[in-house]
């Protein structure tokens, strides 16, 4: 009996002795859950960047880079077949040349209609200054025809010339009218209706107006012209544009993961045809409210590597409610679903220090 109650009495002190030390434990907070609710661990995650040609396509001729490879920003990874591209920017140059030629030409064109025009209204203005000249010489025949009549009329009716001397005043008024009627429509017909102000220079006559009119609409067709030119140029610029495209440039510093088209093959525009892990390294950890809390994007948290145990500076560029799946972590005191978690995004600072998928340790105590 002595030995039995010895037993019990071993049994009773050692079941005392752990419930008494899990109290301890939880009161010192140092269980578990209490853990986990201080350190909390993230898996170190580099971004990966498709890298694709934008808009072009074409048939693959130079695979510039392999799997596993570092590359710099800039750096040519893939190329494209550039022929059809090198034909049309050969086509459009010859088209813009062309274009240049004919404004050339019609540029010519206009400077000698207007040359032309220029000279034609001189030349009418001269021919009517000269025609006003002879209707002023006209005028005054007549004038002088008209006395002499009327003279000689006179001393046919004192009988002190002959009847034959009186029909020839007559025929000369004649001749003078006629000759002033002749002079004064070749006047008009160079004045073309246009009102003789006396003043040649200032004259807008109706042929010469029409002539500058088509010479002027010259000058449309040159517009024309050089906005087909403008056109070209614009087509020009896209192919250029295109043609640059068709090299494919690494967008920053990182690594070849994986090559997903191989040299021959045809690639569709904006296809991926690389898989590039850049340099932006980042971990998330989820963290309770009354954590999140104390937390702001920027702010600058500290962590460990667990191999290495490496000191690792970074900065929380997102702070916002964890996902759904969230809810089913049991990372609150006493076991409760943490419902209302928070997802925190941190990138290392530097993340040359690093390995991607390394795992890293926060303390938030």
């Amino acid at each position: 009996m002595g030995a039995r109650r010895k037993a019990i009495r071993a049994g009773i002190l050692f079941i005392a002795l752990l419930v008494i030390s899990g109290v301890v434990l939880m009161y010192r907070g140092n269980d578990a859950v209490f853990l986990a609710t201080q350190k909390k661990d993230g898996i170190l995650t580099a971004e990966q960047i498709k890298l694709s040609f934008d808009s072009v396509g074409g048939r693959l001729i130079n695979e510039a880079v392999r799997e596993g490879q570092e590359v710099k920003a800039g750096q040519v990874v893939m190329e494209l077949d550039p022929t059809d591209t090198n034909l049309a920017i050969e086509k459009l140059n010859a088209q813009i040349a062309q274009l240049d030629a004919q404004i050339q030409s019609t540029t010519g064109t206009l400077n000698t209609s207007l040359f032309r025009v220029t000279n034609d209204e001189q030349q009418s203005f001269r021919q009517i200054d000269s025609q006003r000249g002879a209707v002023t010489a006209a005028k005054a025949t007549l004038a002088n025809a008209e006395l002499d009549y009327r003279r000689k009329a006179e001393l046919f009716k004192e009988g002190a010339i002959a009847k034959a001397q009186l029909d020839d005043s007559t025929m000369a008024l004649r001749v003078a009218k006629a000759n002033l009627d002749t002079q004064q429509q070749l006047l008009d017909r160079l004045l073309a209706g246009v009102a003789d102000t006396g003043m040649t220079d200032s004259l807008r006559l109706p042929t010469i107006q029409q002539e500058r009119a088509s010479a002027e609409n010259i000058q449309n067709d040159i517009a024309a012209l050089t906005q087909q030119k403008k056109m070209l140029e614009v087509q020009l610029k896209e192919l250029e544009v295109a043609k640059s495209r068709l090299t494919l440039r690494a967008p920053e510093d990182g690594k070849i993961l994986s090559i997903l088209q191989k040299q021959g093959e045809m690639i569709s525009p904006n296809s991926p045809v690389i898989l590039l892990e850049s340099r932006r390294v980042y971990y998330d950890i989820y963290l309770s409210e009354e954590q999140a809390v104390n937390l702001r994007e920027g702010d600058e948290i500290l962590c460990r590597t667990v191999a290495g145990d490496k000191q690792i500076r970074g900065t929380i560029r997102l702070l916002t409610q964890a996902p759904g799946f969230a809810d089913l972590k049991q990372s609150r005191e006493k076991g409760q679903a943490d419902l209302s978690a928070f997802q925190v995004r941190i990138y290392v600072d530097e993340p040359e220090n690093v390995l991607a998928g390394q795992t890293v340790t926060v303390d938030l105590d």
